[in-house]
């Protein structure tokens, strides 16, 4: 483990201006305007082909804006020239020279960004590496791997950090490590920009969210507030006279649609009415439990219109 602390001429935030990125008649991000500051877990949110990826190399200038800005600290990532020093990136944890080891790997990194050789062995230790710093790469599992691009973006002990799918390949134990890794940095101060499409581990994780579709933005929020904005809560009801209890709800103007486990899904009506409504008609009720609003059904309800290649109904 290492001290980090914030650089006070330092403002660690991420200005996306109107930004856009177009591939011949194809628009891939559309004028998407963002600000995401430091201290907190943001999640980057969208669907498959939304413009999450094409955002992030637009951050580290790996790809050129077609139009728009994107600075971080108020300059471009291209005009630094030890970028690991201030922006830690994981785009692709399988882009990597399998030959090499993870000590070389890292040492190579270090040596051309200006940093102290120790944080190779820091890192390694950091991500729970240490004791195959010295095998080759080529052998590790996904896993592995996913662990050594954590440790490649935290080489530089930088205030910025980006991540594009980190959790592809964990197993229980490592997800944990890597939602509580991300939470520590971001109450150190950090930037840490997280892309996903694991809604539950959003959940779990972060504490702000953008999220976009076909390229432009969809919402800039809490976590909290996108949920109660993009879903209604519903109550779960098991009863052996499920029609009459529908009829009965229906009339006093609930929506009442099967739920998938032989229940009914209630919207309109609290749980206290429900139950006073079964209670008056005599209906016996073996189970009401009100459901919150999700965020995966949130975001499910928001970007339904987004979606680029969408899956047809099982027939």
């Amino acid at each position: 483990m290492w001290d980090y602390a914030p650089d006070r001429h330092c403002d660690p935030v991420i200005e996306l201006t109107e930004l856009t990125k177009r591939y011949g008649e194809k628009t891939a991000v559309d004028h998407l305007t963002v600000t995401v500051r430091a201290g907190t877990v943001t999640g980057f949110l969208g669907p498959n082909g939304s413009g999450k990826s094409t955002t992030l190399r637009m951050i580290l200038g790996l790809n050129a804006p077609t139009s728009g800005t994107v600075t971080i600290d108020g300059k471009r990532f291209a005009d630094r020239p030890r970028g690991l020093r201030h922006v830690g990136a994981l785009l692709d944890a399988q882009d990597i020279h399998g030959g090499r080891s993870a000590v070389a790997h890292l040492k190579s990194l270090a040596v051309s960004n200006r940093i102290p050789p120790r944080r190779v062995g820091e890192v390694l230790e950091e991500v729970g590496l240490a004791e195959a710093g010295r095998k080759r790469i080529g052998g590790f599992s996904l896993g592995m791997k996913q662990r050594l691009g954590i440790a490649a973006a935290l080489l530089g002990d930088p205030p910025v950090l980006l991540f594009d799918e980190p959790l592809n390949g964990l197993d229980p134990e490592g997800v944990r490590w890597v939602r509580e890794t991300f939470q520590r940095l971001a109450k150190e101060g950090r930037t840490v920009f997280v892309s996903s499409h694991l809604m539950s581990e959003m959940e779990n994780t972060a504490e702000r969210l953008v999220v976009i579709g076909r390229g432009r933005l969809i919402a800039d929020e809490s976590l909290r507030e996108f949920a109660r904005r993009g879903s209604r809560t519903t109550v779960l009801v098991h009863t052996p006279e499920a029609d009459a209890l529908s009829v009965l709800l229906a009339a006093e103007g609930a929506e009442v649609e099967p739920a998938g486990d032989g229940g009914l899904s209630v919207a309109g009506l609290p749980a206290a009415r429900i139950g006073e409504l079964a209670w008056r008609d005599n209906i016996m009720l073996a189970e009401l439990a009100t459901q919150n609003a999700s965020l995966e059904k949130a975001f499910m309800e928001l970007t339904a219109d987004a979606v680029e290649y969408a899956a047809g109904e099982a027939r």
